[in-house]
């Protein structure tokens, strides 16, 4: 099964991006985690370890896709 991890920081962008995005991915083929950078702060060198530069970001199986850009991580680590 694949893995996702969808990263944001709870800007309206993000939100409306985690929505969609997160609509369209099949449970049956995909477990997603859903993490909120602004209240999971300790989480930010995970996501920047993984390729993340700015949020809302999906991580699927390891490949990096940034949706739209909501924040970059400089700006949610100052947060």
């Amino acid at each position: 099964m694949a893995k996702a991890v969808f990263y944001h920081a709870g800007c309206r962008v993000c939100v409306s991006a985690e929505r969609m995005v997160v609509e369209y991915l099949d449970p049956a083929q995909v477990t997603t985690e859903i993490v909120h950078l602004g209240e999971q702060s300790a989480r930010i060198g995970e996501a920047e370890a993984s390729g993340v530069v700015s949020v809302p970001a999906l991580v699927l199986d390891g490949q990096v896709y940034h949706i739209n850009y909501g924040a970059s991580l400089e700006d949610v680590k100052k947060g």
